[in-house]
This record gives C-alpha cells, structure tokens and sequence, in this order.
C-alpha cells in the first residue's frame, strides 16, 4: 500500500515532536546534572569549612590549654613567693618580738633561761616553738610562747597542742608549771577573749615593743 504525501507530512511532524522531546529531556538531565554537581561542590566547600573550623576550634582548645597551664604555672609560683613572704615576715615578726618578749618574761615571771625558735624530734615525733623560758629553784616554771603576725582561733589551737605535748619533749621539766603566752601583731576583740578564756597570756605588739594584754585579775592555766 503506498504512503500518501499527508502521511510522510505527518511522520516528519511527530519525528521532529519526538526529537525536540527528547532534546528537551537532554536538556533536562544536563541541567540536573550540573544542579548535582553544583550541590556536590557546595557540600564539598561546606566539608572544608567544616573541616577549618575544627582545625581552627583545635587550635583554640590547644592555645587555651596552655594558657591555663600557664596560669597554673603562674599561680605556683605566686603561692612560692606568697608562702616565702609569709614566712618572711614571720621571721621578722619572731625577731621583732624577742627583745621585748625577753624583757617581760625576765621582769615579769623572772625566767632565767630564754631560747628562741626551739626545735625538739623525738622517737620520729616533732615540735616547734619561738621562744622557750624556763626557770628553777624558787619560780620552777616554763613559759611556752607562740609568735604570730596575726592570731586566730586555730593559734589558740596550735599553741594548746604545743602546751598539752611539752613534757613528753622536755622530761626535765616534768615538776614545773607550764603556761603559754600567744604573742600578736594583730588579733580581734573576739579572739583575744577566747585566748583569756583558755587561760593563755596575751601579749600584743604596741610602738614595736610587745606588751601584755591581760586584765588584773587573770589568772593563768597551769598545763
């Protein structure tokens, strides 16, 4: 059966239909293609960014690791100095108080001995104290004095262990009495109070010179 002009008209139009169809679809794909490609890259630059960053929150978490352990560093060495000028100043205020501390307690309670900064180890046990004044025959007594820049309530403390200890470290005053003088630069109304209270002489620091701060009738704890 021939094939009339219409129909051979009619195959060309769907033909060329079909192929601007499928150039459309090419089209189509090429441009979804690139859109792919461009969110590949997109994802891709994100990935680097995301990658910077935890570099560069690394290199924070690094740099801020060693600054604290330069701070740490730094406050070692301030507590090294802090704790050398405390016991600077400690010494100095020992030092300060002996000539006036040996003039009350040779006046005053007529020690004939007086020794500063006494240190005594026994059977691996120790004991420190600033300034030990003892005397025999008549007075036979022992005057145990703690030196402190400024008094608290645990030098009361320290100082009662030092008087509660003393004649298991000096067995040679095993008869004497034994009092305790707290000796201060500076201490409170309160805590002076509680000093009295355990029967311990004060002695306060006034022009440089330590004297004593006790009312008249104060009397003193025996230990």
């Amino acid at each position: 059966m021939a094939t009339t002009a219409d129909e051979v008209w009619k195959l060309l139009g769907e033909l060329i239909e079909s192929q601007k169809e499928t150039d459309r679809k090419f089209q189509e794909t090429d441009r979804r293609m690139k859109e792919t490609d461009r969110r590949m890259k997109e994802t891709d630059r994100r990935m680097k960014e995301t990658d910077r960053q935890m570099k560069e929150t690394d290199r924070q978490m690094k740099e801020t690791d060693r600054q604290m352990k330069e701070t740490d560093k730094k406050i070692k060495e301030l507590g090294k100095q802090i704790g050398g000028l405390a016991g600077k100043f400690g010494s100095f205020t020992e030092g300060l108080a002996l000539p006036s501390m040996e003039k009350i307690l040779r006046e005053k309670f007529a020690m004939e001995v007086i020794s500063p900064s006494v240190r005594v180890t026994k059977q691996g046990e120790h004991i420190e104290i600033d300034v030990l004044a003892y005397a025999n025959d008549a007075v036979n007594a022992v005057y145990v004095v703690e030196v402190k820049s400024h008094a608290r309530e645990d030098s009361i403390d320290q100082l009662k262990t030092i008087l509660q200890r003393f004649r298991h470290f000096f067995p040679e005053h095993q008869n004497k009495q034994v009092y305790g003088i707290l000796a201060a630069v500076d201490l409170s109304a309160y805590v002076r109070q509680k000093i009295l209270q355990e029967g311990l002489y004060v002695a306060r620091i006034n022009d440089d010179v330590f004297n004593l701060d006790i009312p008249e009738d104060f009397q003193p704890k025996v230990w």
